[in-house]
């Protein structure tokens, strides 16, 4: 677990069908933790707005927070890749704009590789990157920004009417092999099916991941690990299907210090009292 992940490390684990473990993280804590596990790509999304900070969309996100968040995550992360997502505005500005954006994150940031969501649709973009010798990681499928495009209800729950539809097939195979053709080293389909995802998978050379709506058919997987771990407020009184469930841990370790302190007793890891 020792030897650094690479990109051509991971496409031969595509060859081999070993499959590729991507971690969202936004913290140099959780980051330094999954990595000791061995994952093969730390990803620091744009939902960190949303998920740790209360943001009520993505979009809300800046570059500059982006920068912030991606030198905690690559502070902590030594052995695998370190990924991070354009926020809005670079990638729709055109790919002198794009570039500047993917410079800044691999100078700054310390990132191995960039994530481009609706990469499909800004091909020009993808190659200009590339060239500039920063590798991709490529978005596409049916993501909040696409689905209404599609006509498809767009749900962040597998299963929920959100997997891409069988009929729309060959279109992502297509943009698959054009997004690979512009230069892409990895490809995220967002809720790939099990229908479509496998032929997008034998259509493309280079490693296919998922998240939400993926399955055991890609290449690898990406989740949360605020998600695995079950990191949420709501996860107090509605237990999720995670992992764990680190929300009640938490919720019960503040209550334990709040009744010491309120009882008069030495808090935990405090001072001993003689």
């Amino acid at each position: 677990m020792d030897e650094k992940v690479t990109l051509p490390g991971l496409q031969a684990m595509k060859h081999e069908r070993r499959k590729i473990v991507c971690v969202v993280a936004w913290d140099y804590q959780m980051a330094r933790i999954v990595d000791r596990v061995g994952v093969d790509i730390v990803s620091v999304g744009d939902t960190v707005g949303i998920n740790l900070w209360g943001q009520p969309n993505p979009l809300e996100i800046t570059m500059d927070q982006l920068l912030v968040v991606c030198q905690a995550v690559r502070r902590g992360v030594k052995r695998a890749l370190v990924s991070c997502d354009f926020p809005f505005g670079p990638l729709q500005e055109g790919p002198d704009s794009a570039v500047r954006a993917a410079i800044r994150l691999v100078k700054e940031g310390g990132v191995d590789l960039v994530k481009l969501d609706g990469a499909a649709d800004h091909l020009d973009a993808v190659a200009a990157v590339n060239q500039a010798g920063i590798p991709v990681f490529a978005q596409f499928g049916i993501t909040p920004q696409t689905a209404l495009r599609y006509g498809v209800t767009y749900s962040a729950t597998p299963g929920k009417g959100s997997e891409v539809p069988v009929e729309m097939t060959d279109e992502m195979v297509a943009q698959a092999k054009s997004l690979e053709a512009a230069g892409a080293a990895l490809l995220n389909f967002t809720n790939s099916g099990a229908v479509v995802g496998p032929e997008v998978v034998r259509a493309v050379s280079i490693p296919v991941l998922g998240g939400h709506g993926g399955g055991p058919w890609l290449d690898g997987r990406i989740r949360l690990a605020t998600a695995a771990i079950g990191y949420g407020a709501a996860g107090v009184d509605d237990p999720p299907d995670t992992y764990a469930n680190v929300a009640r841990i938490a919720h019960d370790a503040i209550a334990a210090y709040a009744a010491d302190v309120r009882a008069g007793q030495q808090i935990r890891g405090g001072i001993p009292v003689t």
